[in-house]
């Protein structure tokens, strides 16, 4: 079994349906062009440091499908239920802090944003 989590760089103060409508368009393959965004960029390199989604691939992977979905403007996740997702939601949700973005997690139709 899996699950997703999406990670975004959108406007703190967006509604929930404009997050809805953002995973909607990158989950529909409709990235838009354009110059990365730094929270993104520096988000996803600090998790691919500790879980890889390239080869060679970590005993401890938490990914079920890699590589992750990469935009300029999102991270896209799906993640094994289990102890090896555990410690990545942790580092997920600190690192999307740390970085300013949005969290969505789909099975619960939950926004984290993050905190001013």
């Amino acid at each position: 079994m899996s699950f997703d989590l999406d990670v975004l760089a959108i406007d703190a103060a967006a509604s929930g349906d404009a997050v809805r409508a953002m995973v909607k368009r990158c989950s529909s393959g409709e990235h838009p062009e354009g110059e990365l965004d730094e929270r993104i960029v520096g988000f996803y390199e600090s998790l691919r440091a500790r879980y890889p989604d390239l080869p060679p691939y970590r005993d401890d992977s938490p990914w079920m499908s890699m590589p992750l979905d990469v935009g300029i403007d999102h991270v896209s996740m799906n993640m094994s239920f289990g102890q090896r997702s555990t410690p990545a939601i942790e580092l997920i949700l600190n690192l999307a802090a740390r970085y300013g973005l949005t969290i969505y997690d789909p099975q619960s139709d939950e926004v984290t944003r993050p905190h001013r």
